[in-house]
């Protein structure tokens, strides 16, 4: 049953989810913590770390890395299945439609409207996740200074997390 349950979750996320795998944590998390119970907000920021240091969309490494923590490596690809079957599905299906409406200024006004909401829900899952991880004043500068690094100097953010991470070995031993 887990497994039924873990796939039908990671779809609903994927079929209800616009703008790419930040955008799907906040329902991640809605449903694998608060709706399923399955992972404590801490155990989800650890895999959402995890998901990000990872190869691939975060979307899909977090689903994998819940799956996998629930139910062994059968669970890790069933509920990537779930959180990419929508996906699929839409894609082949609007494949077929594009050339239709291409040129659509209602599809034009509702892409429209769905970015600002893409910036809220990645915003979201930004403070979701910083309410467990900037825990005190060392984290907070740690995090201050990837997002310096990051914006402003343009550094690679897998340079950047490898020395946070080698920061933090330093920091929090």
């Amino acid at each position: 049953m887990i497994l039924l349950n873990l796939y039908l979750s990671f779809a609903k996320v994927g079929l209800f989810t616009f703008g790419g795998g930040y955008a799907m944590l906040p329902l991640i998390e809605s449903e694998i913590i608060h709706g399923r119970g399955w992972l404590t907000v801490r155990e989800f920021t650890d895999i959402v770390a995890i998901a990000e240091v990872t190869p691939g969309p975060i979307a899909v490494n977090s689903a994998t890395f819940v799956g996998y923590r629930l139910a062994g490596a059968v669970g890790g690809i069933v509920a990537t299945l779930g959180v990419v079957t929508p996906s699929v599905i839409i894609v082949l299906a609007l494949a077929m439609l594009a050339s239709r409406f291409e040129n659509s200024d209602r599809l034009a006004r509702v892409k429209s409207g769905m970015r600002p909401a893409v910036v809220g829900l990645i915003a979201a899952a930004a403070f979701s996740v910083a309410r467990v991880a900037l825990v005190d004043s060392k984290s907070m500068m740690i995090a201050a200074a990837a997002a310096v690094l990051v914006f402003w100097a343009k550094l690679d953010p897998i340079v950047v997390l490898a020395i946070s991470g080698l920061l933090g070995m330093l920091i929090f031993s």
